[in-house]
């Protein structure tokens, strides 16, 4: 890039654009080069962004708010190219997965502006006992003072507009801090809804380090809820620190593709293109993708050929080239690590099938087969695009207790055409989602999302809910002749 395309810019804080002497760089992880700059933020500014959320009082309607929403997905819409080209280049994914992150994005803004139109208010008679009186109970929900949202490297667009979107919904104030690694796109959001009429009190963004700068996220006395995406070991040091704080916590996740025994020909073909497609979507850096793939002995011999021939076809390389169908990871640490994984794993009794070399933080889609069930390739999160099989026994009982057997909890697949089965799997796997026939990480972005154990602590994501936990339930009643 010319350091004339270097992007530096700065925090959005109370309406003003606020820069440091101190920056931290972000790189292009497929050349490693600095594409752009953001102030290294500190507590004081932090503090200062939650002083504005905190004494600020939205005042918009409804019709006010959906507005603001329709509109911001609009101008996703429509700046959709200049988006998915700093996403690329933030994060390393290929265009193509880019240009999906945008598209998911919006359907967050339309669900919400829709969701904003709905009052969820309810009413309760008082006289249905014996003990009843002429009375009805009503309850109302109220926004918070101020809202902090830490948000993760691996979907800086669509991540932050699933906190903020139901933050605009239900006139709440929001704090943002994207992660250092991947802060630009988190900044152009905040200037789309500028643009699209949200009052900059609403939305405010700071960046900087971790060590700077997350303290105050999590203990700043205005704050009354946290919401959190990233990691496990900070989610719970965030659970440790926030005390009382309300917190929603959405962590990791091991999620398991399970391959059953009763597919044809045609079906284990299909079984294969979800696994390849969930194990290597967002270069596999995504809470919800396939993380291992348990097929049952019987059928495992026809699955895995199949399995490798559709990664074998995937076009992986420089991410800005259109038809590059998987670009990096992270950084070539990350790859580095899950290179070594793999490698742990064969020495455990896995099997490459495939692995066509990694360069840097290139990371080609590697195929492993036979691979042993506590191989830490498949019991820890391994946040790239592995295509790990691990061959289960013929006997549901004894998959779901290999599935359940990681310290995760998020989402699970499961590849079957016997329905009794596939009720025993939704009603045995510990997750908090089980798609039949499709990816654990498929949701539409306004259903319940989130996961138990490790993953999360219980409180879902998806628009709806978020709206729910991101407000105060009041009650009144009033006198009410009949």
């Amino acid at each position: 890039m010319n350091t004339s395309d270097i992007r530096n810019e700065g925090m959005r804080i109370g309406g003003q654009i606020v820069f440091t002497e101190a920056t931290v760089p972000v790189h292009y992880p497929y050349t490693n080069e600095v594409i752009g700059t953001v102030p290294a933020g500190t507590a004081e500014h932090a503090r200062k962004a939650f002083e504005v959320a905190a004494s600020y009082t939205p005042k918009l309607t409804r019709y006010e708010r959906s507005q603001i929403l329709q509109r911001a997905g609009e101008l996703i819409g429509e700046k959709r190219d200049d988006l998915a080209k700093w996403l690329t280049l933030e994060l390393g994914i290929c265009h193509q997965h880019a240009i999906y992150e945008t598209k998911r994005a919006q359907d967050v803004f339309q669900f919400a502006a829709a969701e904003a139109l709905k009052d969820d208010g309810e009413v309760f008679s008082c006289d249905l006992t014996h003990n009843g009186k002429q009375r009805k109970i009503f309850t109302k929900r109220e926004p918070v003072k101020a809202i902090s949202a830490i948000t993760p490297f691996n979907h800086p667009l669509n991540m932050v507009s699933h906190k903020v979107a139901p933050s605009i919904a239900t006139n709440n104030c929001m704090v943002c801090k994207p992660t250092e690694l991947t802060p630009l796109t988190a900044l152009t959001l905040a200037d789309i809804l500028y643009e699209a009429g949200l009052p900059p009190e609403m939305f405010q963004v700071v960046t900087g380090w971790p060590q700077d700068i997350g303290d105050e996220m999590v203990t700043n006395e205005n704050i009354d809820i946290i919401t959190f995406t990233g990691g496990v070991p900070v989610g719970k040091m965030i659970a440790e620190k926030a005390g009382f704080k309300r917190q929603a916590l959405e962590l990791g996740g091991n999620d398991p593709l399970i391959v059953l025994n009763d597919l044809s020909e045609a079906d284990l073909d299909r079984a294969a293109a979800i696994a390849v497609a969930g194990a290597t979507g967002n270069s596999g850096q995504r809470c919800t993708a396939i993380k291992r793939i348990l097929v049952q002995d019987s059928v495992a011999d026809r699955f895995v050929p199949l399995v490798l021939e559709k990664a074998k076809a995937i076009r992986f390389g420089d991410p800005q080239d259109p038809e590059t169908q998987l670009g990096c990871v992270i950084h070539s640490e990350a790859a580095e690590l899950f290179e070594k994984r793999v490698y742990m794993a064969e020495g455990e009794g896995a099997v490459i099938l495939y692995h066509p070399g990694r360069q840097g933080a290139l990371l080609p889609p590697i195929v492993v087969d036979k691979v042993p069930h506590t191989s830490e390739l498949v019991m820890e999160e391994t946040f790239g695009p592995i295509i790990p099989i691990v061959r289960v026994p013929d006997d549901d009982a004894k998959v779901m207790e290999i599935s359940n057997g990681t310290a995760f909890g998020l989402s699970s697949g499961v590849c079957t055409n016997d329905l009794n089965r596939a009720i025993a799997y939704i009603n045995g796997l510990n997750v908090g989602t089980c798609n039949i026939w499709e990816q654990p990480g498929y949701r539409i972005e306004m259903s319940p999302f989130g996961g138990i154990k490790d993953s999360g602590n219980g409180v879902k994501e998806g628009v709806i809910e978020a709206m729910k936990f991101f407000t105060n339930v009041k009650t009144y009643s009033l006198p009410w002749p009949e």
